[in-house]
């Protein structure tokens, strides 16, 4: 009999239909009740064994995530947290798992120690809601891009350029460090090397992305995305996806529009198809807020904040705008900041952006015209000459999830800009033939795509929205 999903069962009409079912033991209770779970939803299906009628021997190898095969009828349940539940008729046992050594017993365990187990961690409530989430994020990208028309890009991973101008990039080489040839200026020789030339892994898609755009209009990249960059916080991974949309003939403000249309889909899209896993982490995070300090507890729950994010506009403000609201306020004036906001040009920190949405505007906040000089040589000029068209989306317990710009499309100005910050003009000449080939007003953005996952889960680290998060110093499964 063709196996049938848990989700299935606890949806549609199988009231007197037998039916097979295969999953993971969560709990066996009184030699009686199965609790079983196959990942296709959060919640589990009781499945009742008629203890007398089954050898003690095949009973005693029921123990928490051991994997089995049940056959039998569905029928209401008569006890109470579900409508229905399985008579067992034929049990099978598929994967046996050692009660003693299995590291995840029917108890809390801290994320912290999780992570040691990325393998395994899957197989938890909390888990395996982030990742049905994040599936659904992942779908929610295409298909809004997809109904909009974008074409699909795939940029390369291995590349020779360096996108942001921030030289934090994982080379890749075939040489043997034992063996490497050296050049007279004391560098590496890497003509030699499989590429013929210094390789790294890619840090955005967007310059490739851009080529896309002035030919076939709107695209968009979504793939993994490298810095190498010793940051053990939060909110940094050294491996991470990156959704990057390039438009032809849009400005800063079609930029803005795309960028929060596209979040409000993905947030409503999770809302509607995980439902039951976002009401669990909803709750998940309540508990976790019980135990702070009355200061330091959420204003919202996860369900209330996704919920306004979807009903309010984001507060669209200069960098300029910005500065005067963090300068006088009271964390500034009070030396609350770690790093005060004294005058124009700062480089704003998370404190700052969390301020701006968590406490000023309390909603998300796009900031806009930021200066030149903290910002990447492809944005486009204003007129003023002190600051670029660029533009960040702030998001409450986040800070920047989106960055994006409208591209500087006139050659001189680029050409000048990229001298000034020392960008190889000559190694991105297949870069500048888009300006010198019909060149037009385009803009674009990078919406991190672990960021998005954290907000919409409720989720406090990054490393617990993907799979097996690679940090300095891990880089384990």
């Amino acid at each position: 009999m063709a196996r049938t999903k848990i989700k299935e069962l606890l949806v549609g009409d199988f009231l007197d239909t037998k039916v097979t079912i295969k999953g993971w033991v969560r709990t066996f209770r009184n030699n009686q009740f199965i609790a079983l779970n196959d990942g296709s939803t959060i919640e589990n299906i009781q499945v009742v064994v008629d203890f007398e009628n089954t050898e003690p021997s095949l009973l005693k190898r029921l123990t928490t995530s051991a994997c089995i095969s049940v056959e039998g009828k569905i029928t209401a349940s008569q006890g109470k947290g579900q409508k229905v539940e399985m008579i067992a008729e034929k049990l099978e046992i598929l994967g046996d798992s050692d009660a003693e050594a299995y590291p995840l017993q029917p108890k809390k365990h801290s994320l912290e120690f999780l992570r040691e187990i990325a393998h395994l961690r899957f197989r938890t409530n909390t888990f395996s809601a982030v990742f049905r989430v994040r599936n659904a994020l992942s779908y929610a990208i295409h298909k809004f891009f997809q109904e909009r028309g974008f074409v699909y890009i795939h940029s390369p991973i291995i590349t020779g350029s360096d996108a942001e101008g921030a030289g934090e990039m994982f080379k890749v080489t075939t040489l043997d460090p034992k063996t490497v040839s050296l050049l007279d200026t004391g560098g590496v020789d890497y003509s030699v090397d499989f590429f013929e030339k210094e390789t790294h892994l890619t840090v955005s898609g967007q310059l490739e992305a851009e080529l896309a755009a002035l030919a076939l209009g709107d695209v968009y990249t979504f793939g993994p995305t490298f810095r190498a960059e010793n940051s053990n916080t939060s909110r940094h991974l050294a491996e991470f996806w990156m959704i990057e949309p390039e438009c032809a003939f849009n400005d800063l403000e079609d930029n803005m529009d795309l960028a929060e249309s596209l979040l409000k889909y993905c947030i409503k899209y999770a809302l509607d198809e995980c439902a039951e896993d976002i009401q669990f982490l909803n709750s998940r995070l309540a508990e976790e807020e019980k135990s702070k300090p009355q200061l330091e507890r959420a204003e919202m729950g996860l369900l209330e904040k996704l919920q306004f994010c979807l009903d309010h506009s984001f507060e669209r403000l200069t960098y300029s705008e910005a500065i005067e609201v963090l300068k006088n306020s009271t964390p500034n004036k009070k030396k609350k900041f770690k790093y005060l906001i004294e005058e124009w040009g700062a480089d704003l920190q998370s404190e700052h952006e969390r301020y701006l949405v968590e406490k000023h505007f309390k909603k998300p906040v796009i900031l806009t015209d930021y200066p030149k000089e903290i910002k990447a040589f492809y944005m486009r000029q204003n007129d003023d000459g002190k600051t670029v068209r660029a533009m960040d989306i702030l998001f409450p317990g986040i800070g920047e999830i989106v960055g994006g710009s409208q591209r500087e499309e006139r050659l001189e100005k680029l050409i000048e800009r990229m001298e000034q910050m020392d960008v190889p003009v000559e190694e991105l000449s297949w870069y500048l033939d888009t300006r010198r080939f019909g060149t037009c007003p385009h803009a674009g953005f990078g919406l991190g795509f672990e960021r998005l996952v954290l907000f919409v889960t409720g989720m406090t680290n990054i490393r617990d929205v993907i799979p097996f998060p690679r940090t300095p110093g891990n880089a384990e499964f």
